[in-house]
Order: C-alpha cells, then structure tokens, then sequence
C-alpha cells in the first residue's frame, strides 16, 4: 500500500483519487479481515461520502486538507457520531456516540477518510489484544502471533496494508508496545499535546492519543493534524500544534543520547542487540551516546498498577445499565446495577476495577495509591535529571518479539510485564516513540523505543529518522 504521503501527492495532482484509494483499502479489509479480526465496524458509506467530498473540493480546486484522501482506521474507544463505538466490551455493544472526539474532526477537516473501528482490549486494558468481548486481533506478520495491545487492532490494520496509518490510545504503551510487534512507528505524544476529548477514559491522567505508520514522515503528518489546543479539554496543552515534518530531516549531529539499560535489562537478546546497534547507528549520525542509569524506571509497573486501576475504578463507574449501553435488569437498582456490569464486562476489566477500587478504599488509600503517586513523582524528577544531562533517551519498546496468542492471557503478572519499559514514560506524561530497528526470534520485528522530554517530538522523529535511513527504509 502507498504511504499517506504519496496517497496526499497523487490524490492532489490527479493521478488517484480519493474514492479509488478507499476502494483499494476497503478490498483489503475484505480480503483479509475474516483471518485477522481487524476491524469491529466498517463504514463503508460514510468513508465513500467522505471521500468524494475529498474528490470534489480538488475538482473545484480547492484546499482539500493535509491528509486529503488518506484511509486511517481508528481504535474503537474513539467516539464516532452515529458509528457503533464499543471498546471491545459487551457493556458498550451497539452503542452509538452523538458526536465526534476532537480527533476525528480533525481527521475530516485534513481530508482523511475513516474507514471503520479497529478492535482493542477491553477498555484498553491489556496488553495483546486478547482481552476483546468480540475475540482476539492476530498479527498480520505471523496470525498464529499476538499483535500486542491494546491498540492492536490499529497497528494491524497498518500492517496488514488496510490504511496507511491508523489512530491508537497509549496509557501504558498501548501504541508503542503493539507498534514494536508489528514493525511500525508508534508515537506516544507529551501528555495534552492531543485532545482527550471524545477518548472513552481508561485512566484519564495516562491516556494520550497518537499514530500509526509505516514510516517518520506520516507519523508526523498524522500527528500534526491531531494536535494543538482544545477547549473541549481541560488538560490540553494551550499551544497550537507543533511544526513537526519539516523537523524530519534535521538528524542528530550534536544531540546527546542517554542509552538506558534500565530500559534493556530482562529483554531477550536479539532485543539487546538491535538496541546497541540503534545506538552505534545514532554515533555514526554525529549523536553522542552515553549510557545512563536510571533505578526509579524499575518502580514504574508498581506504580502503574496501582494508579491506573484506581482511575479505571472510577472512571467505569458510569457503566451501570441506567443511561446506556447494556442493561440487565433485576428486581432494584442495585441488583440491575450488579447484574449489568457482571454480564458487560471482562474478567481483566473486573480485575483492574477491583484492584482499584481496593487501593482507594479506606485503611488503604494512604498505604497503596498515596504512595503510588510518590512513586509518580520520583519518576517526573527521575526524567527531568536524566534530560538535564541528555537530549533523549534510548531503549527497548518490548522485552521480546511478538509472542503466541494464547500463550500469557492466563498469566496476568507475565501479560503486564510486556509494558515495563513503556510505562515510565506515561507516568511522567513525557513523549516517546517506538521505530522498528533489526529482527529478533523467527525473524520478526524488534521496536526500539527513543523518548524525549514533553513538547520533544520533532526531535524524536529526527532521531527516528536516522534509524530509518541506517536500516535503508
């Protein structure tokens, strides 16, 4: 499949169009979709209006957007007006949103043509994409493989050349992580860098919107139409969005790199490897590259199950059969409320409100969340030290390459060890991404992930870019 950036070329000059592209995209998704589970919802007469909308402002000769006739898929947890929006959960089954998120606007005012909803875990809670009420995403690289989560649905469809790029969420590294398995870009943008509003909230002081891609260039294209300022939320960053694609091609020359082995150590060897070889690659582009410790990153996973849980608890609270979504009845309010929220959610989604719910309540609110939320904070200063000393930062995505659906869904503790080197950073609400970088075991993609202190992405994309150009892609 073309890139988006070719799609934007040859739908503005007239070599393609608009409707053409999305009828190649829409044979995709019905060649392969029954094998790889992909997509929950397609919308094949909202994307056809939206794309000859796109074909009639070019004959018009106008300004038909950045994006103008891209196919992105979008993550289920994205309210689409009037398009089913379920976040894998059956509580949410058939649920139709009255408006738009904030990024989806954006999408249509750039000219892109959202095709459908891409599967997830259950309320993003996971880490594989098997925890979806309507069955696991397989990954297009190898479908007896996991495309890890919970975006995995989005980075599918990109892999499988469904859309060029594609939308996720990231809490934990719910972009990079499944990016990582599946030989994508994955950006986890600055905390409040993307409107939040319209994301279905897992755990609203972690969750970030960003994209997918097979190359730098559309990420950051992507990226710049989502950004910028949003009134509609009271944590989005008051700046426009950033100028991002023109910073593609700065390189690093004269950046310093902190090579993180906190980030590294536990991953499997062909993980190391393409690590240490991402770093020489960095030294031969003119970045110094110095290796740091950082112990407060191995507290993260802690942390995190703690904190987010403990949002999740409150933040699903309103999924209590009265004002939408699924209802069971029962003979009071209580037993409806109970009976609902039994049958609409999943053992892992159970699990976490659980946890949470356990970690506010009184007697152990003080010994759980409250020192959880210390733990945040020697993680902020525990980075605002390291970029006192270093431009970015390197290391692993994932411990290991894409793993066996099937193979961790029992093990909880084993699933959550697959985001300790991504977390830290949503704790800090910093920005990362994940480039894929050499292959591991069975000849499948290693991400490697490079962060950057908040508002870094053009720097990130730069260096991304660099690893790019020394893999010849």
């Amino acid at each position: 499949m073309k890139t988006a950036e070719q799609t934007v070329h040859d739908v503005r000059s007239g070599a393609t169009t608009a409707t053409e592209e999305l009828e190649t995209a829409l044979g995709a998704i019905k060649a392969h979709n029954d094998e790889l589970n992909v997509f929950l919802y397609v919308d094949e007469e909202g994307a056809r209006r939206q794309a000859q909308a796109v074909d009639d402002a070019i004959s018009r000769g106008e300004d038909a957007g950045p994006l103008a006739g891209v196919p992105i898929a979008l993550k289920d947890n994205l309210c689409t007006r009037g398009i089913p929006t379920t976040c894998s959960s059956r509580i949410l089954e058939g649920w139709r949103p009255p408006y738009n998120a904030t990024v989806v606007d954006r999408l249509l005012a750039a000219g892109a043509v959202p095709v459908g909803k891409t599967n997830l875990d259950e309320f993003a809670m996971g880490s594989s994409t098997e925890n979806s009420a309507f069955g696991p995403t397989r990954n297009p690289l190898d479908p007896s493989r996991v495309p890890g989560g919970s975006s995995g649905g989005s980075a599918a469809a990109v892999a499988a050349d469904m859309t060029p790029i594609s939308l996720g969420s990231d809490t934990g590294g719910s972009i990079r992580q499944p990016a990582a398995l599946c030989g994508l870009i994955g950006v986890k943008p600055s905390y409040g860098l993307v409107s939040r509003y319209g994301l279905i909230a897992f755990a609203s002081s972690l969750d970030q919107i960003g994209p997918f891609a097979k190359n730098v260039t559309d990420a950051a294209m992507l990226l710049e139409v989502i950004a910028g300022h949003d009134p509609l939320d009271s944590t989005s960053l008051p700046e426009p969005s950033p100028t991002l694609v023109a910073h593609v091609n700065d390189g690093v020359s004269g950046k310093r790199v902190g090579l993180v082995r906190d980030l590294v150590d536990g991953a499997d060897e062909d993980v190391v490897a393409s690590v240490d070889a991402a770093a020489q690659a960095l030294r031969d582009a003119g970045a110094t590259v110095v290796e740091l410790s950082i112990p407060e990153f191995r507290l993260g996973l802690s942390a995190y199950y703690v904190l987010a849980p403990a949002e999740a608890s409150s933040n699903l609270a309103r999924y209590d059969g009265v004002r939408y979504g699924l209802r069971v009845e029962g003979v009071d309010v209580t037993a409806m409320n109970e009976a609902t929220r039994t049958a609409g959610f999943g053992d892992e989604v159970k699990r976490r409100i659980m946890l949470g719910t356990y970690a506010l309540s009184a007697g152990y609110y003080d010994a759980y969340y409250a020192q959880a939320l210390k733990v945040r904070t020697m993680m902020i200063e525990a980075f605002a030290r390291a970029y006192a000393q270093v431009d970015l930062l390197l290391g692993a995505t994932t411990p290991s390459v894409a793993f066996e659906l099937g193979s961790k869904i029992s093990d909880p503790m084993a699933m959550y060890l697959s985001d300790i080197f991504t977390i830290p950073t949503n704790l800090a609400g910093e920005a990362a991404l994940s480039v894929p970088f050499g292959v591991g075991e069975h000849g499948l993609p290693v991400g490697v992930q490079l962060l950057g202190p908040g508002r870094s992405e053009a720097q990130l994309f730069a260096a991304a870019h660099v690893l790019e150009i020394a893999q010849g892609r």
